[in-house]
């Protein structure tokens, strides 16, 4: 099954006590999947997998799987100690419903690039499908184009969330020639369309809780050649994005969503805070003027 297209980063809803809903986590993989996503991403960095304990991991994991229907999920996974990456990736490798693991360049660490690539070439032993996660923001470590090309050459390794922030001479270049079989997924909500412009194959994009069929639709313009419609869809959504993130991800999308009756609270654990009232309000009222333009641009 491909790895393209518009994937979803699954928020993971609280209930009032505290507890994971998991009846709300399975309306949004199924209302994502149903406005047009073409997979899910679970655990990652939207879903707070680092405050989920073991126990309630694997029952998120459930219960995406449960509700995806055989659509993509790709799962996110790894941290920066190798040996524990890979005992944690065969425990995913015997789950056969999952596409793939997304897993970021060693974080805090920032090892050498040759380390960046021994750590995935070790990894890749563990049976899963890797999507390398290149977000420098969070890392600290950049990737340049031929450390890229060395990661996409290791077996095992399919592909790339390129989360940058700006498009650079490594992103013009890597699309300009993409190695064979390496699909790049566009992974920073805000410039998504630049990379979708110049060929990256789809995006992950915690933005489209809220907006999923628009999104979909301006991934679906590019990936198919229309210029046009990818730009007039591309600039509202864009300033979603950026109403979006106005605090750490994902507070502000859970302040939405709740807004609009989706999850039961907008609580996210400590070390977040629930993003303020104005913020929340700010990106709703974005959401409306993204309904306005598109319509326009539909």
């Amino acid at each position: 099954m491909p790895l393209d297209g518009l994937l979803v980063p699954l928020v993971t809803p609280f209930s009032t006590t505290g507890a994971v809903d998991h009846d709300a986590l399975g309306r949004l993989a199924v209302d994502a999947l149903g406005s047009g996503a073409d997979g899910l991403v679970v655990l990652g960095t939207t879903a707070e997998a680092a405050v989920l304990d073991d126990g309630e991991r694997r029952a998120v994991l459930r219960t995406c799987l449960g509700a995806a229907g055989g659509a993509p999920v790709v799962v996110g996974a790894g941290g920066n100690d190798t040996r524990r990456s890979v005992l944690e990736l065969r425990g995913l490798a015997q789950w056969p419903e999952i596409h793939a693991a997304l897993v970021a360049v060693p974080p805090f660490t920032r090892p050498s690039a040759a380390g960046v690539v021994a750590h995935f070439a070790a990894l890749a032993t563990a049976g899963v499908p890797l999507v390398v996660y290149n977000v420098p923001a969070r890392t600290g470590r950049e990737l340049g184009e031929d450390t890229i090309r060395e990661l996409a050459a290791i077996p095992g390794v399919i592909g790339m969330k390129h989360a940058v922030p700006a498009v650079d001479a490594t992103t013009v270049a890597l699309l300009a020639d993409p190695p064979p079989g390496f699909t790049v997924l566009a992974g920073d909500d805000v410039v998504a369309a630049p990379l979708l412009a110049l060929g990256a194959q789809g995006a992950i994009l915690a933005s489209a809780h809220v907006a999923t069929a628009r999104f979909a639709a301006m991934v679906a313009a590019w990936r198919r050649g229309d210029a046009t419609t990818g730009r007039e869809l591309a600039a509202p959504l864009a300033g979603l994005a950026a109403a979006l993130f106005a605090e750490p991800n994902p507070s502000v999308i859970k302040g939405v969503l709740h807004a609009m009756g989706r999850i039961p609270t907008p609580d996210v654990r400590l070390p977040l805070l629930p993003a303020a009232a104005a913020t929340v309000t700010r990106a709703l009222q974005a959401v409306e003027n993204d309904v306005a333009m598109i319509q326009k641009a539909l």
